[in-house]
């Protein structure tokens, strides 16, 4: 039997035969090649796996092609073989008609000085061509992120899809790494991907399958930057498609057999000479001083991030020599601290103080007025002071407008936080900005929502500056370059004991959970806001977390708890006295009452809702609740008395043409009047279409689409009728919604009825008797059986007044006790 030689054997004979051939000795060899000894001995001993820089530098130096070797070194790094290749490329979908949308960039800047590593680029794109995913690895500071993104930049007009990046913070100190959840769902809110079509439930999986989905049909490069380990990135990684990542870690990433790694050590000396030259300048200070500069490399290790650190200086400071450098440098504890305090010591006391607060952030990133509220200083001065701090490369600008610290920076500022300001000056600064995030989050959701909030944001200290939305999409995107921020800073609010925070925080956040993120994790921020609302011990505090839980848990389809969580918010609401409050959670509990089965209770709850609001002089909620107590008419089939308040809801003024009463009056009334004014029907609903579709929101689309079939059959076009019915539940298939389905089977199977598809109707009757149940809704159970009887009326008449009896019972067990 023939045994399989080992490649990395292989590999290190093949390297050995090159060392014969130089006639040099392992030290001799790893001076010519600008490698170490130590490492080379390894390389050729067969212990490691080489870079192939290296690999490249041995071929070099003897004169021989180095390309037959790649296919051995490529065994020799991935034991597994790369996924196979798609066989042919797949195009992305064109944008909707009328709203083009520029691709996304989310890659940093790319370095003006970048210098080296033309054997690390080279691998880099190789292995992107060969297998769409490559893991850079080297130890902090190397440059791993600084070499992935120059890549992403090449890649770029390859990929004109989208070009993001994420920061995994598998090394940031005082936070834990970012877990794939929140990771993914940030990925995709990158790539404009609805809320109706992420997953909310079920964990990772669903998550991950929903990114690789949405990549299959693009062109896009993906940069994970600072991984904690393979399981943290594993779930990120794009499936079949085009789609490129790459992933940088301070640890090889052993796990991802199927990624081929590029490992990175520190420059070489004459690619940190280059370096320190670009980056000071470039002036005649280092050719003069040929020690000290050699010095300047050692102490910076020959870390790039160092040396531009550095050079930063020497270039900032005409007057110094290189053996002045040399001092600063020699001063510190350790390499890389050196040269960051030494930077920090140049800065005035001010912006020392500035720089040490940055540390604090608890975000990943931040702008200027996270910045502002950090150190309680006007806009226009933090503003100069992050221009300050870029200059001296102790400032990241990871986009326009966005900041961040390099991890090593960062902990440096909080070290030296930690050591030069007191304990309560840090814990002020912490405050402020929680005070920020809880106020500027209000004033996003102000901007997203119909209705005013019910109380006003009382956590800390209003900021003097917030930003400005002037519109929902400007405030959608705040909240979605924030998301992970807010996540960070809801859990540093909670170690920090903040409870009005964390009451707070997540009450402002609901209207961008429902567009964007679904309920899951509301559903957890609301048992922890709970929590520090029973610790404040405020009646209305309480009241409102009770409130909200119950409507998270309804959103969630927990409907018995739901119920028990308004059960609770309601005498404390009365105790409050807050009519605006008592509006709401009447409101929240009618949906509850008409998902539940209910009939005639949630209409005369949505009608004192309405009056509530009146009596709160919130005429948006008056509205509100109009629009729902006529589409709770309409269900009972009285049409006129539904047309009515239709109609006075659209007469109630507001800015937003897309805000939700109007939407569901326009539906109400095309509906109620279809029969006999078919064409002012038809218009109402197609206005509504048109609203709901540019407000990206496909539930409301599939809830247009499928009542505008319902209007279209009565008004007997039912072969429109038909496919408009197709579309809606086509739309719910992408979505994967097969809970919303309970609210338009009724209405398709009874137009399949009556346009003589009884097979295709009683399938969609049984369908509906078969998920009601399971939702809890009663009253669709009852019409699924009544839609049975309908169609076997005249097949089968026994089977049918046996489904017309089961519906009957269920109707009478609804009904209010006398």
């Amino acid at each position: 039997m023939q045994h399989r030689t080992d490649p990395q054997q292989e590999l290190a004979a093949r390297l050995r035969l090159l060392q014969e051939l130089s006639g040099l000795g392992v030290r001799a060899l790893a001076r010519d090649t600008g490698l170490s000894s130590s490492s080379l001995s390894r390389y050729l001993g067969g212990q490691t796996v080489p870079p192939w820089s290296a690999v490249l530098a041995l071929c070099r130096l003897v004169k021989r092609d180095p390309r037959p070797l790649r296919p051995l070194w490529e065994r020799a790094s991935n034991p597994l073989p790369a996924p196979p290749k798609t066989s042919r490329q797949v195009q992305p979908p064109a944008p909707p008609a009328g709203a083009p949308r520029p691709p996304r960039n989310d890659l940093p800047r790319d370095v003006p000085d970048f210098t080296g590593r033309e054997a690390e680029l080279a691998a880099v794109l190789a292995a992107v061509e060969e297998s769409r995913v490559v893991a850079v690895d080297g130890m902090a500071g190397v440059g791993k992120s600084c070499l992935a993104v120059h890549a992403a930049h090449r890649l770029a007009a390859g990929y004109p899809d989208a070009q993001l990046y994420v920061d995994l913070h598998g090394f940031t100190a005082g936070r834990e790494p970012l877990g794939p959840d929140p990771a993914l769902r940030a990925l995709l809110a990158a790539l404009d991907v609805p809320s109706e079509k992420i997953p909310q439930e079920g964990g990772i999986e669903p998550l991950a399958a929903c990114w690789r989905s949405e990549l299959a049909h693009r062109r896009a490069v993906v940069v994970l930057d600072n991984a904690a380990d393979a399981e943290q990135v594993r779930p990120l990684l794009p499936g079949a498609g085009p789609s490129v990542a790459l992933i940088t870690s301070r640890n090889r990433l052993l796990g991802l057999d199927e990624v081929p790694p590029v490992s990175l050590d520190v420059l070489s000396p004459a690619e940190s000479a280059e370096l320190l030259a670009r980056a000071s300048g470039a002036d005649n200070r280092l050719a003069r001083d040929p020690e000290s500069s050699a010095e300047v490399l050692r102490l910076c290790g020959h870390l790039p991030l160092a040396l531009r650190l550095a050079a930063a200086r020497l270039r900032h400071r005409p007057g110094w020599t290189v053996g002045i450098l040399v001092e600063r440098l020699a001063e510190g504890a350790t390499e890389f601290d050196t040269a960051v305090a030494m930077s920090v010591r140049q800065l005035d006391r001010a912006q020392r103080r500035f720089f040490r607060l940055l540390g604090l952030v608890p975000g990943s990133s931040f702008d200027e007025y996270v910045a502002a509220a950090l150190a309680d200083v006007p806009l226009r001065t933090a503003r100069a002071a992050l221009e300050d701090l870029l200059d001296a490369h102790l400032v990241q600008e990871a986009a326009a407008g966005r900041y961040r610290l390099h991890d090593l920076v960062r902990q440096h500022a909080r070290r030296a936080a930690e050591e030069q300001d007191p304990p309560a000056e840090r814990e002020q600064a912490l405050r402020r900005v929680l005070d920020y995030y809880v106020h500027a989050a209000a004033a996003a959701d102000a901007a997203v929502s119909y209705l005013p909030a019910a109380c006003r944001p009382g956590a800390g200290r209003r900021p003097a500056e917030l930003p400005s939305f002037p519109g929902k999409h400007a405030a959608l995107y705040w909240f979605v370059t924030e998301y992970t921020n807010l996540m960070t800073v809801f859990e540093t609010a909670v170690a920090a004991g903040a409870d009005a925070h964390v009451c707070e925080l997540p009450r402002f956040m609901r209207a961008f959970f429902a567009r964007r993120c679904g309920t899951t994790h509301l559903n957890v921020l609301f048992e922890r806001s709970l929590d520090a609302a029973q610790r404040l011990g405020d009646p209305l505090q309480l009241a409102e977390a009770h409130s909200d839980l119950g409507f998270a848990r309804y959103n969630a389809g927990r409907m018995a708890e739901a119920d028990a969580a308004y059960e609770a918010a309601a005498p404390l609401v009365s105790q409050a006295g807050n009519t605006r409050s008592e509006a709401e959670l009447t409101m929240r509990r009618g949906y509850l009452r008409w998902d539940e089965g209910h009939v005639e209770e949630p209409l005369d709850l949505f009608r004192l809702a309405g009056r509530l609001y009146t009596d709160a002089g919130c005429p948006t909620g008056t509205a509100h609740a109009t629009a729902y107590e006529a589409w709770a008419l309409l269900q009972l089939g009285r049409r006129e008395e539904a047309a009515r308040l239709a109609r006075a809801a659209l007469a109630a003024p507001h800015t937003d043409p897309a805000w939700p009463p109007t939407l569901t009056a326009r539906i109400t009334l095309g509906v109620a009047i279809a029969p006999e004014s078919p064409d002012e029907a038809m218009d109402h609903l197609g206005q509504a279409l048109t609203l709901a579709r540019e407000d990206g929101h496909k539930h409301n689309e599939a809830w247009c689409l499928n009542c505008l079939g319902v209007a279209l059959r009565q008004a007997g076009r039912h072969e429109e009728a038909l496919a408009s019915h197709r579309q809606a539940f086509a739309l719910l298939d992408e979505l994967f919604e097969e809970h919303w389905k309970i609210h338009f089977l009724d209405g398709y199977a009874e137009t399949c009825r009556l346009a003589g598809l009884p097979e295709e109707a009683l399938h969609l009757h049984r369908q509906a008797l078969e998920l009601a149940p399971k939702l809890g809704y009663r009253h669709a159970e009852a019409l699924a059986h009544e839609g049975i009887a309908a169609v076997l009326e005249e097949t089968d008449p026994a089977e049918a007044a046996e489904h017309r009896t089961a519906a009957q019972a269920i109707l009478q067990d609804l009904r209010p006790e006398s």
